[in-house]
């Protein structure tokens, strides 16, 4: 069996790769430094929102109450006589008497 060749091999090969890392120099990198910036940015952006939102959105006149309903039109569908179905329009100031549309279908059905 080749295997404890082999292993001795591999060994050998991976031992000079890192002698030979050992050998490279690394460069020093400058320290990067932090800036404060970010740090007083967000509350500041946080009042200056606050502040934007209370000037915009604060106190709103009311909206006006609706002007009354000047005139009513009421349009009806009523039997006729041999079954015939017609159309009843009636003009008023006041709606008076409100029916819902399904109100039929409790008296016919």
């Amino acid at each position: 069996m080749k295997q404890p060749e082999v292993d001795q091999e591999l060994q050998g090969f991976f031992q000079a790769m890192k002698e030979k890392d050992q050998s490279i120099s690394v460069p020093d990198f400058p320290e990067i430094k932090k800036t404060n910036t970010i740090k007083w940015w967000i509350p500041v952006g946080i009042a200056a929102s606050l502040a934007a939102g209370f000037f915009l959105l604060g106190e709103k006149e009311p909206p006006a109450p609706p002007a009354p309903i000047g005139e009513v039109v009421i349009i009806t569908l009523e039997a006729g006589p041999n079954q015939e179905m017609q159309f009843n329009i009636e003009h008023t100031n006041e709606m008076d008497i409100w029916e819902s549309p399904t109100a039929s279908l409790l008296t016919e059905y």
